[in-house]
């Protein structure tokens, strides 16, 4: 019993150890130009990267937890360092922090969900990784575009993006939207999950291992 217990604590710390370095790199690159690329009104976030990962070594719970700290270092973005989450802050303050913070909780669950899913199937791990990689990156536009274009569709700043992007309609205007920011983050989110496919599957044994002593 008491190496019962002793092997919980370790698994427990080791967990608690990989939450604190991932929610750490969130926030570094959250304030950092490593997490974004901004060009005027388009913002790329490389956030999902880190999500995914400490998805898929924490599990659902996990994931949620560093989606959710995606999703609140987003909405303090909107306090004057994003001209994008700036505007839509002015606008209503309410949705935007829905807007900032529901999809990227899903981000991390979704990832973690897939990777879980294709784990069990026994598919190979640097596919998983890439796979659980992409859906963290898909899952975080679609949302946060869908739901912007829901809640911000009737105003004249989101007029305003349509003549910049020199579409009109919602469906002309979600294609141009993802088009710009969607397949930077998939192509990103996918090279760096098949890239470290190995490593978490290492991190994962060293767990298992801790557990089992």
């Amino acid at each position: 019993m008491k190496n019962s217990n002793k092997n919980m604590n370790m698994a427990s710390v080791l967990n608690l150890t990989l939450t604190a370095i991932f929610l750490a790199i969130i926030i570094v690159m959250s304030f950092t130009p490593i997490g974004y690329l901004k060009m005027g009104t388009i913002e790329i976030s490389l956030l999902a990267i880190p999500v995914a990962m400490g998805a898929a070594l924490l599990g659902v719970g996990g994931g949620a937890l560093l989606g959710l700290a995606f999703g609140v270092t987003s909405l303090i973005q909107c306090f004057g360092m994003s001209a994008f989450g700036t505007a839509l802050f002015g606008i209503n303050p309410a949705l935007t922090a829905i807007l900032c913070i529901v999809p990227r909780v899903l981000v991390g669950v979704a990832s973690a969900w897939v990777y879980k899913v294709l784990k069990k199937k026994n598919v190979q791990p640097n596919v998983t990784s890439l796979i659980s990689f992409l859906t963290a990156a898909v899952v975080n536009t679609v949302l946060f575009v869908g739901l912007f274009i829901a809640f911000f569709g009737n105003t004249d700043f989101y007029a305003g993006l349509e003549t910049q992007f020199a579409t009109t309609g919602v469906i002309a205007f979600f294609a141009a939207f993802v088009g710009v920011n969607g397949i930077v983050e998939a192509v990103a989110s996918a090279a760096v999950g098949g890239a470290l496919g190995s490593v978490i599957k290492k991190i994962e044994k060293q767990k298992a291992g801790f557990s089992k002593r």
